[in-house]
């Protein structure tokens, strides 16, 4: 039991703090900018907010 409260117990900690760093972290590399706030608009019908939440994409 002293080996798991010395050596095992605070590797799963440390591991899991880790875990927690990298996948908060990687918020930065994905597209759409989730570090920026949340919108607080309110559309008026669903139509409107499908219309502006749909990108505006050309294809040529």
């Amino acid at each position: 039991m002293q080996i798991f409260r010395q050596y095992i117990a605070p590797f799963i900690v440390v591991i899991i703090f880790l875990l927690a760093m990298v996948a908060v972290s990687a918020r930065i590399f994905l597209p759409g900018d989730l570090a920026a706030p949340a919108p607080t608009e309110e559309y008026i019908s669903p139509q409107e907010e499908a219309m502006l939440s749909t990108p505006n994409v050309h294809f040529w």
